[in-house]
Parts: structure tokens; sequence; C-alpha cells
């Protein structure tokens, strides 16, 4: 794990610097209040992305298993990390093929847990987007991997398409005032939107809305998540939400 992934990165918040990188996001918890609810296990899927260059992404995942206090030997104050498998990879953009894989089990139950991580550089070479899936499923899945690494990768895949649309607004001109980045100037999404066809309901070909207005090419308008903050800030769109 020996990327950097904040070398040469242009500040974009006040708050966060190059050595900060959590101020960069929300980590609230993102699960409703279990207020009067006995826990007996905590799963957690973290994936990031970094831009390493303009042809180069860098995605890392973790998985994290723990039991709360007290649960696996009586009067234990603290949790116990029972699964921490990390997973790094570099992919290239626009072809979204990786070119380095890398496994790391931190925390394990087995001694010999560790000896399937070197399988897993099989993912060199493969497409991170279409198909990906059921490929992993083929290499790792059941008795040909472990079941932690393999669920965490599944995760992994589809952020690796939501950094395509990241590094297309990387490239996109700030301007000197807030303005919307995502998308073509005319407000459509040119031919990036092809990636998405049949991804989810919405880009389903045979009826999927966002699909059909993308493929008669008329604005995309301003997404749900946006409207708030596009309005907060000012930003002139000249688009219809």
């Amino acid at each position: 794990m020996s990327a950097d992934p904040t070398a040469g990165r242009t500040d974009r918040s006040d708050a966060a610097t190059a050595n900060d990188v959590d101020l960069w996001f929300d980590t609230g918890d993102a699960l409703p209040s279990d207020t009067g609810l006995e826990p007996i296990h905590d799963r957690e899927y973290r994936v990031r992305a970094y831009r390493l260059s303009a042809d180069t992404i860098l995605i890392r995942g973790a998985v994290r298993d723990q039991k709360p206090p007290g649960l696996y030997i009586s009067y234990d104050p603290d949790p116990v990390t029972v699964h921490h498998m990390v997973v790094e990879l570099e992919v290239a953009f626009p072809a979204l093929e990786i070119q380095r894989a890398e496994v790391v089990f931190e925390t394990f139950p087995h001694d010999t847990c560790g000896s399937i991580t070197d399988h897993y550089r099989a993912l060199e070479g493969l497409s991170i987007a279409r198909g990906f899936s059921s490929r992993v499923r083929e290499l790792f899945g059941g008795p040909r991997g472990c079941t932690h690494t393999t669920a965490l990768l599944l995760a992994m895949g589809p952020v690796a398409v939501q950094c395509a649309w990241s590094m297309r607004c990387w490239d996109n001109d700030p301007g000197d005032v807030p303005t919307l980045r995502i998308g073509s100037a005319d407000g459509s999404l040119g031919e990036a939107w092809k990636m998405n066809a049949n991804t989810c309901h919405e880009w389903a070909e045979d009826g999927g809305v966002a699909y059909a207005q993308a493929s008669r090419g008329e604005p995309w308008g301003i997404p749900v998540f946006l409207r708030d903050r596009v309005a907060a800030l000012g930003v002139d769109t000249g688009l219809a939400e």
C-alpha cells in the first residue's frame, strides 16, 4: 500500500489539508439510531478513491467485523475485531482496467487465512466496469477465496464507475465562482451516460426514464442530490430542475 493519494492534489476546501483527508467527507453514522437495541455484530465497508493522475485511479477498500464488549469474553470492556481486510486497486482511466491489485489481512481468525491473498493478483488485467461482479464470483467465490474480501470487491466495483464521473468533473474548469461541473456545456451527458446503461431501473434500455432522456440527448438537469447545494451557493446553471 505505497501510493500517496494526496500527492499533487489541489485543495478544494479551507478546512481540508493534504494531511487531513477525513475532513473532506461526512463520516457520521450512516445507519439510523439504534437507541434501545442490543447490538451483537457490526460490519463496516469503507471504500475511498483517489485521482493519482489524469489516467490512473487508486481505489482503497476495507471490510471490518466487530463484536461488542463482553460478548466473546465476559466483562471484556473493549470491542473485538474478528475480520479486517484491506484491498488496494490501481485502475487505468478511461479504460477502467485494473493495473495493480494488493490484498492485506489485518485481522483474521485462522493462522492460514493470509495464504489466499496472492490469489487476488488475478484481478490484474480485468475490467472493473462491465462484467466485474460475475468475474469476481467466478475467480474468488466460495472456497476459491476469502468470503469477506470477495464481498468487499463486489462493493468496490461500482465505485470505479462513479469515479469515471469524478475524473471528468475534475478536468472541467471550476471557473471563478461556484459552477456546476457535471455534464457537458449544453447540460447533456455527452457519451458518458452509456456506461450506465442497464445498471439499474433508471438506466434500463426497456423503459428506464434516465436512459430514455439521455438517449434523446436531452439536458440532464440538476441531480436531486445537488439541488439544495446549487441553491445555497447561488450557482447559475441555466438548466431547469
